[in-house]
């Protein structure tokens, strides 16, 4: 009897242990978007805002163990600027040590190629998936909430495999401008007039559309938060760089690009990127989602630096760019009879049809799990292979090594003209000796890519290559500033002076900031109209910022000192301002207009000298003066008797538009970074007139007055 008992004591024990078990999972279960906002993601004529997106994944940080959220820095407005990162549990515990092994491969620096290996068997493939950098785009931010949402609720076998091999990072880009953006469309209580046109301002506080402009200037705080995630903490094999819209009569764009490519990139890259392209075509047939486009379906291209996608590339990450059509409010695919044509670059047609703004989502989330599902199947060679790409880099810049421009080539079919019969230039040399003299017209050893570069810490604006080099810096480039005196190729240079040398993993991404861009004539065909490159084509920093280098073509080494993090001081800060009552300001430092804007502030005496010099003068400029010397290096003579017109601060008025203009909030930006006083003028206070009375300087930019056809404006923007 008793054991009877025992037996059915035991199976209610073991029925109440199963139910509590089956019951826990539900009281767990992470917050669905639809429980948390009140609708589905996509669901017609709705937004979440930044504030409740921010809420809710601070809502699956505390319910789930694969996501943890963090602050990757503060946005222009003052935001936290989120990133959630997402894995499994097991990979949260060693967090660390995984980004640490990413560093490591990333950076090629002190391994061998057996030690990456082992590395690479060990890591986990880290990949980056961001959205919401243009504000208007909505579909970005609305699917990085449906996203993660699927990863802290899915149980599926590809999502747990995923969650075990991979690290994913899923940033938001733009926060001040997602609040904005779904306010303004959430502000009209009929729906059916809801619309993200009209937007009274920029939805980034200075650049708006531009701040997919930035990512080598990385002059806005949302940019260096970014930066130094990618290239200087967590080095991402793979990024994801969400954008809208697609092509028209197509729902999407996907990779592979369209040519030419920058000559600077690794062929693995090129290559892995047509890999990751595949990769996504083939899920969305497999899926039966049609309507993606690749290459010619639309102008980009892997040629520019300084987009968030296109950055990646000279650091070996592979980026990806999809543009996909979406609105929250309905919308159509339009008849492109083109378009309906099945071909290489379209073999998926779609047919005009309705379409709805939770379409769209589903179309990200395959393509953020074709992305996902590659990067846990070839952890290891993903891993690997940015090591190769850092290794290859580091090999190139220590050696003599000559990158193939499309002006190589010119000169190269203009000997083989001159060589050649007539009649015997068309295709290619035969054997004998022939082709190595040729080629040997393409290995000048003036054309030879530099060893490095040397800004010389006594040109006269230093704190202007400070600022240049500190955006090498926020790009994760190695730049090492010497200690002492040291000479090269016959040129003596100061301490101070900056060296950045091109034997480093991130080597693609010191030449294109030092060396002038060359882009190859691209027509459509012979005689033809040019193609029109996707973005800039030529955009040297260095040369931007007007930074004195010198190429140094043989290898050289000194007394240098790697720099970690930040320059805060140019070389010259600490210099103590000569004695007396009167001092000189050199012009040709940048920030001698700071010094100016800040005496004149202070009603000190600043004069303009017949030579351009500023002549300054009173009780309190010492003080002044001495600050910008010890803070940004500004370098002060001793002055004698005042010369020159005295100076007093200008009214400024700065030209803008209700709506915003960004070329007005680049200006804006330059004048707060350089302490000029101003004030935004809109039409109506140019229309009433009497701009005498309030202004010294009206200053309109690009845009501002229309032309004689009724043009200008501030115009929009490609991705």
């Amino acid at each position: 009897m008793t054991a009877r008992l025992s037996w059915r004591t035991g199976r209610v024990v073991v029925a109440l242990l199963l139910a509590t078990a089956a019951i826990a999972p539900a009281q767990q279960r992470a917050t669905s978007p639809r429980d948390h906002f009140g609708f589905t993601m996509g669901d017609d004529y709705r937004l979440a805002t930044y504030t409740q997106l921010e809420a809710y994944w601070k809502k699956l940080d505390a319910e789930s163990d694969r996501v943890k959220v963090m602050s990757i820095g503060k946005t222009a407005e003052g935001r936290d600027q989120l990133m959630a990162i997402i894995t499994s549990p097991a990979n949260h515990a060693r967090l660390e040590e995984f980004r640490g092994i990413a560093a490591r491969l990333a950076r090629a620096e002190g391994i061998t190629d057996a030690q990456a290996r082992a590395l690479a068997a060990q890591g986990k493939a880290v990949v980056w998936i961001d959205g919401g950098l243009h504000a208007t785009e909505v579909l970005g931010a609305t699917q990085l909430i449906e996203h993660t949402w699927q990863m802290t609720s899915r149980t599926d076998p590809e999502t747990m495999r995923i969650l075990d091999d991979v690290i994913q990072l899923v940033v938001h880009a733009n926060p001040d401008g997602m609040e904005l953006v779904s306010s303004w469309y959430m502000r009209n209580s009929n729906e059916r007039e809801r619309s993200t046109g009209g937007l009274p301002r920029l939805y980034q506080k200075y650049v708006g559309h531009d701040n997919n402009r930035d990512f080598y200037l990385n002059a806005m705080p949302e940019s260096e938060n970014i930066s130094r995630v990618m290239y200087r903490e967590w080095y991402p094999q793979i990024m994801y760089n969400h954008h809208q819209t697609g092509p028209a009569g197509t729902v999407m764009f996907a990779p592979p690009f369209r040519d030419p490519h920058n000559y600077n990139l690794d062929p693995l890259l090129i290559n892995s990127l047509s890999l990751v392209g595949v990769a996504m075509h083939t899920r969305f047939a497999a899926e039966n989602k049609p309507g993606v486009t690749m290459r010619g379906g639309a102008s980009y291209q892997t040629w520019w630096n300084g987009g968030l996608r296109t950055a990646a590339y000279f650091h070996n990450i592979v980026g990806i760019l999809t543009e996909t059509i979406g609105s929250p409010t309905p919308m159509a695919i339009p008849l492109v009879p083109d378009r309906q044509l099945s071909t290489g670059d379209l073999p998926f047609p779609i047919a005009p049809q309705p379409w709805h703004f939770r379409q769209s989502v589903d179309y990200s989330i395959t393509a953020n799990y074709a992305i996902l599902n590659l990067a846990s199947k070839y952890r290891e060679d993903w891993l690997y292979n940015i090591y190769q790409m850092g290794r290859n880099a580091i090999q190139k810049g220590g050696q003599d090594n000559w990158t193939i421009y499309p002006k190589d080539v010119e000169r190269l079919k203009a000997e083989v003209a001159r060589t050649r019969p007539a009649g015997q230039q068309g295709g290619g040399f035969g054997g004998g000796g022939a082709p190595t003299e040729m080629l040997s017209v393409l290995r000048q050893p003036v054309e030879r890519d530099p060893r490095g570069y040397v800004l010389p810490s006594d040109q006269p604006d230093f704190m202007t290559a400070t600022r240049f080099v500190n955006a090498l810096l926020k790009s994760g480039v190695d730049v090492h500033r010497a200690t002492a005196p040291f000479s090269v190729a016959g040129t003596r240079y100061a301490a101070g002076s900056y060296v950045v040398k091109s034997a480093q993993a991130f080597r693609a991404h010191v030449l294109d900031m030092f060396e002038p861009q060359d882009y190859p004539n691209d027509f459509a065909f012979p005689g033809g109209p040019p193609r029109a490159p996707y973005d800039n084509a030529g955009y040297t920093l260095a040369l931007q910022m007007g930074a004195k280098f010198d190429r140094i073509l043989e290898g050289f080494d000194g007394p240098f000192q790697k720099i970690e993090g930040l320059v805060t001081t140019a070389i010259a800060s600490g210099a103590t301002i000569p004695a007396g009552s009167a001092w000189v300001i050199d012009p040709t430092q940048n920030d001698a207009f700071v010094a100016v804007n800040r005496l004149l502030a202070a009603r000190q005496a600043v004069r303009r000298m017949p030579d351009g010099k500023f002549h300054v003068s009173g009780a309190g400029a010492r003080a002044i003066l001495q600050s910008l010397a010890t803070e940004r290096g500004l370098s002060v003579s001793a002055g004698s008797a005042a010369t020159g017109t005295a100076l007093r601060s200008a009214r400024v008025g700065l030209w803008d538009t209700y709506g915003g203009s960004m070329p007005s909030g680049w200006v804006r930006y330059i004048l707060e970074q350089f302490e000029f006083p101003f004030e935004v003028v809109f039409a109506p206070a140019l229309d009433a007139g009497n701009l005498n009375q309030k202004y010294d300087v009206l200053v309109f930019v690009g845009g501002a007055i229309p032309g004689l056809a009724g043009g200008g404006g501030g115009g929009g923007g490609a991705p």
